[in-house]
């Protein structure tokens, strides 16, 4: 079966081919490998064990609305969720322990930036939430009909489209650090800025029809039963990714009233 690339980095090109081809002790038993269903349970315990420390990192902004009172939090969960994040990447037999504290690790983070946009605009919150869940059931209904087809082109588009937004928040970012603000418009809640995160809401969403495409990939290669963690991990990145982007086109939008 020909690999797809997909710009998520959890999920490169070889990943799975890769794996498949690792010896453990002879061949891989069916029963050993991963399935559908079970990357889908793990995906759902993903989600779930993020919404706790979310909430809990909501409970304290909300109790004081100082956004010190939950830095601490904040900083732990970004830079923690990067470290494990990348661990898991290079080690993937260890997504059954990495894959868990990741999505409690970044839970800390999207409760915490939830409950600040929150308090500035009441509501955004859940309907993020309900925009981003929407567009990944939308997708994956739409994949599974076959009403989108994962094409190298397809693919490749929706690759240099992630390269070409990485590159601009990390130019923003660098140029951040000497307080150069070029791309006020972007970030703005004008036409430009909400049509910059329109797209960007689009190509976040495509990486998860991507996703769904190499999640396939991995059964087909019978890959071990320790991928359908490494798989959820894959797919919690892009959510994370979707889901703030959500709120930062929703809170442009909610600027405007």
């Amino acid at each position: 079966m020909a690999l797809i690339k997909t710009s998520n980095p959890a999920l490169g090109q070889n990943t799975y081919s890769d794996v498949a081809r690792m010896q453990y002790g002879g061949a891989i038993d069916a029963t050993a490998r991963m399935t559908l269903n079970g990357t889908v349970n793990k995906t759902g315990i993903l989600l779930l064990l993020a919404l706790l420390t979310a909430a809990y990192t909501w409970s304290q902004f909300m109790q004081t609305h100082n956004p010190a009172s939950i830095a601490g939090l904040l900083t732990i969960g970004a830079f923690g969720g990067l470290v494990v994040a990348f661990v898991t990447i290079f080690k993937k037999q260890w997504a059954p322990i990495t894959a868990p504290l990741y999505a409690l690790l970044e839970g800390l983070v999207l409760g915490g930036i939830s409950a600040i946009f929150e308090a500035r605009y009441p509501g955004i919150a859940i309907q993020a939430v309900g925009c981003t869940f929407g567009t990944l059931f939308a997708l994956l209904l739409a994949y599974r009909a076959h009403l989108i087809r994962v094409t190298r082109t397809f693919a490749l588009g929706v690759f240099a489209a992630t390269g070409g937004i990485m590159l601009f928040y990390f130019a923003e970012m660098i140029l951040g650090f000497f307080h150069i603000n070029a791309f006020a418009s972007v970030n703005g809640n004008g036409a430009i800025g909400i049509g910059f995160s329109l797209f960007v809401v689009a190509i976040a969403a495509l990486n998860l029809v991507l996703d769904f495409n190499f999640v396939e990939q991995g059964v087909a290669y019978g890959a071990p039963k320790f991928m359908e963690w490494y798989s959820a991990f894959g797919i919690m990145v892009t959510l994370v990714w979707l889901y703030l982007e959500m709120l930062r086109l929703l809170s442009k939008i909610s600027s405007r009233r």
